[in-house]
């Protein structure tokens, strides 16, 4: 089996710099990057249409559906049906104000900010389980209050998870068949990362952190027995977890026969599929849904996938595929066609994390996963993934834009 290669190694790249008679070459700030730096500094920002649109999209949407979905939990609980409506259209403007500040910054300003990212985000993760500032909702300790807002650090950790590997595996590229160097450093990151995570409990995101950082590994090209040795590794590791915490192990049985615990860890994925079923082909109508009534929990977070497949139907839930396949085609084209590798797995970081998010989401809400308690990219309530997402969306763009990737 061919071994995945680095994303940069490709003909007429790394080539030593001749510097004429009698002058010498300063070297460019990374690299192999050449002219991208100083293009990334000066030229105009191009701003990918498909992506930007994609995104833009989901977002309406996500508004829509997020004041559906929680009218009638926002008026019984705060008597006001808008309540949630206005807070994520306030997160919206910021995250568009991040996107565009994003796609104008240089992407090659983010080496700079690995560690102090990386450093911040342990931090944060930390406080969530002994700060006083940590909010605890259904069982799980996973935010800080931040005067009236919630922040939750998860989204800020796999941004800089993205960050750290991109940099490190760039950096090491031309070692990364050694064990100490290719791959064990980011091991003991990624340990450091889902141990943390373990505490709060999340564990749906140590899922997403694990898969996240085996992608990159394995498309910057780090031995594939040091990989797949660790996935082996993993098997009995998630075993152990699951069997340690009976929470687990009732979601575990439950999602194998939903409809065998109709009022307990079958009850979401029962009224998940209630209201796909409902919505059939063209849907009940939006704000027509029965099943976001009280019934579904976490409507306009967690399951609004379930709430849009009842309103708008099997063609609307089309629709959002097709928008969230725009975003994910348009990442990995960009992280293909970038010059650098630093450029390369940035981008296939981040489109590989918001397309995992995605992933698991719908996977829970159609009952092919065990639930977990991940947001809908875009779409959900929820000011730090929605932000954060953009943000990242806004660095994808500056990417595409520096290395000639865009539309």
């Amino acid at each position: 089996m061919k071994k995945a290669g680095s994303p940069n190694k490709r003909a007429g790249e790394n080539r030593p710099v001749k510097a004429p008679a009698g002058r010498s070459v300063k070297p460019p700030l990374v690299a192999g990057a050449g002219n991208v730096y100083r293009n990334s500094v000066s030229m105009p920002v191009r701003y990918d249409a498909g992506l930007l649109l994609s995104v833009l999209f989901l977002v309406g949407c996500g508004i829509v559906m997020v004041y559906s979905a929680s009218s009638a939990l926002a008026l019984g609980k705060f008597g006001n049906d808008a309540f949630f409506l206005k807070r994520q259209v306030l997160f919206a403007l910021l995250g568009i104000a991040a996107l565009v500040i994003c796609s104008h910054l240089p992407y090659r300003f983010y080496r700079l900010l690995v560690y102090p990212l990386l450093l911040t985000s342990l931090a944060l993760l930390l406080a969530v389980k002994l700060s006083s500032l940590s909010v605890t909702a259904g069982g799980s300790s996973r935010w800080l209050r931040l005067g009236p807002f919630n922040f939750q650090p998860v989204e800020l950790a796999r941004l800089a998870l993205v960050f750290y590997m991109a940099y490190s595996l760039s950096k090491k590229e031309q070692y990364l068949d050694n064990f100490s160097v290719g791959f064990l450093p980011h091991l003991i990151v990624l340990v450091l990362f889902t141990g943390l995570l373990l505490l709060q409990p999340d564990f749906g995101s140590v899922m997403i952190f694990c898969a996240l950082a085996w992608t990159m590994m394995f498309v910057a090209g780090v031995r594939l027995k040091y990989l797949f040795g660790c996935l082996l590794g993993l098997v009995p590791l998630a075993a152990g977890l699951i069997l340690a915490a009976p929470y687990r192990m009732k979601r575990l049985v439950s999602f194998v026969d939903p409809w065998r615990y109709p009022t307990e860890g079958g009850y979401q994925v029962i009224h998940s599929m209630l209201a796909f079923g409902t919505g059939g082909l063209w849907g009940t109508g939006i704000g027509q849904g029965y099943q976001k009534l009280f019934y579904l929990p976490e409507p306009h977070t967690d399951f609004i996938f379930s709430v849009i497949g009842e309103e708008v139907g099997l063609l609307g839930v089309l629709v959002i595929l097709i928008a969230y396949g725009v975003i994910i085609w348009r990442g990995f084209a960009i992280g293909r066609r970038s010059r650098d590798s630093f450029a390369s797995l940035a981008a296939l970081g981040i489109t590989a994390a918001i397309g995992l998010q995605v992933a698991v989401n719908m996977g829970v809400a159609l009952g092919m996963l065990p639930t977990k308690g991940l947001t809908l990219p875009f779409l959900s309530y929820g000011g730090s993934s929605l932000i954060i997402n953009m943000a990242a969306v806004g660095i994808l763009m500056n990417i595409g834009a520096a290395n000639g990737a865009g539309v």
